[in-house]
């Protein structure tokens, strides 16, 4: 994409012409690649290292060979979610800077962020209702809270996974990879509501 043509994308809201979505984590970088609204390429990329300062130094190392090697216009990130924990949020934050950071430097013009369910609701994962909820106590009866939560967690993951393998036709069982799908699938549905 020329100069010209970003500018023009991004004052006219117009959809570029390739996207990766990403799901990143404080571990691996989850993504899909998108040519013209069509999954052309996705997978997961681990990050290593002692401790979360040396997993951000690895992530923007192996990030960037990774945008280098394809052609992208634009990226968009999954934001980071409220944490219960601040050392969690903290080093997921660190691993998102430098994916921003390495995408920035990689030549990447058009960078942005959408919210866990703005991509959740388009693909029809929306908040267990009361009754999911219910029907989850009844087959799992004397479960703790937390066992109750996890639970609710891991059947919105399958829902994401079940929803991806049937629209585009694949065969994949890695959340994180589904989740970075899922967004990559709002974003080329509904490119204008990225910027909105």
């Amino acid at each position: 994409m020329t100069t010209s043509r970003i500018k023009q994308a991004i004052e006219n809201n117009i959809k570029p012409k390739t996207i990766v979505s990403v799901d990143a984590s404080t571990n691996s970088l989850a993504f899909a690649y998108f040519v013209e609204g069509k999954l052309v390429k996705y997978g997961k990329i681990r990050f290593h290292g002692a401790d979360a300062l040396y997993k951000a130094g690895d992530a923007c190392k192996k990030t960037m060979k990774f945008f280098k090697n394809i052609e992208v216009e634009a990226m968009v990130i999954e934001s980071a979610i409220y944490s219960n924990s601040p050392k969690t949020a903290m080093q997921l934050s660190l691993v998102q800077g430098a994916i921003i950071g390495s995408a920035q430097v990689a030549g990447i013009k058009i960078i942005k962020t959408i919210t866990p369910m703005q991509w959740q609701n388009h693909v029809g994962n929306r908040l267990l209702t009361a009754s999911e909820k219910q029907e989850i106590i009844k087959k799992n009866p004397g479960k703790s809270n937390s066992w109750y939560k996890s639970k609710e967690r891991e059947t919105r993951k399958n829902k994401t996974i079940d929803f991806v393998n049937k629209t585009y036709n694949i065969d994949i069982s890695d959340n994180d990879v589904a989740d970075a799908i899922g967004v990559g699938c709002y974003v080329s549905d509904k490119w204008n509501m990225v910027f909105a």
